[in-house]
């Protein structure tokens, strides 16, 4: 008997399934890019349902605490340049890759170290990971919450003035509310 397949492993039978679930949940995450406000109301929906089960649960506040702590680390890196112009001025990389300083300098757009859509995933990802984490007892270690609480409010607050310090120091918003918009003319 000639055959002209390859004998099919169970190995290749699970990368082939592999494969085709990994394209399909990338088809809709590519299908979901262009609804930023809905992807962030299901994601604030999560994080609330995830609130939620902690109260209720009276429990598993070491995993929020560790949730907490990602998020704020994602969010700076949402808030800051992909080429930070402190180390810029530092360590003399190239003119290109520098924010503008003066007036006179040519524009160069905020380039995020952290996209937006990588920023939403990873945050929707880690909260879902939270939430599934808190349904199982090895998670709930035993802490006295409000110390959590109290870190957790010093490090945000010290962290976010460091950051809008940061952003004062070199001149750059990386939000596009309060810019200045330029109508453009159009030609007759």
């Amino acid at each position: 008997m000639d055959s002209t397949e390859p004998d099919a492993t169970p190995f290749a039978a699970v990368s082939a399934q592999t494969s085709r679930l990994t394209r399909f949940y990338q088809s809709y995450l590519d299908k979901s890019t262009p609804f930023v406000a809905y992807r962030w109301s299901a994601t604030g929906a999560f994080l609330v349902i995830f609130f939620l089960r902690i109260v209720i649960a009276q429990g598993w506040y070491i995993v929020c605490y560790t949730l907490g702590i990602y998020l704020l680390n994602q969010f700076l890196a949402f808030l800051q340049p992909k080429f930070d112009p402190s180390l810029a001025q530092d360590e003399g990389l190239e003119d290109g890759e520098a924010l503008p300083t003066k007036q006179d300098e040519e524009f160069r757009p905020f380039i995020r170290r952290l996209p937006e859509f990588k920023f939403w995933h990873s945050s929707t990802r880690a909260i879902l990971l939270a939430f599934f984490c808190s349904w199982w007892q090895i998670f709930n270690v035993p802490v006295f919450w409000p110390v959590l609480v109290v870190y957790f409010f010093i490090l945000f607050g010290l962290t976010m003035r460091k950051q809008i310090q940061h952003m004062i120091k070199y001149r750059y918003v990386p939000f596009t509310f309060g810019k200045a918009r330029y109508n453009q003319r159009v030609a007759h």
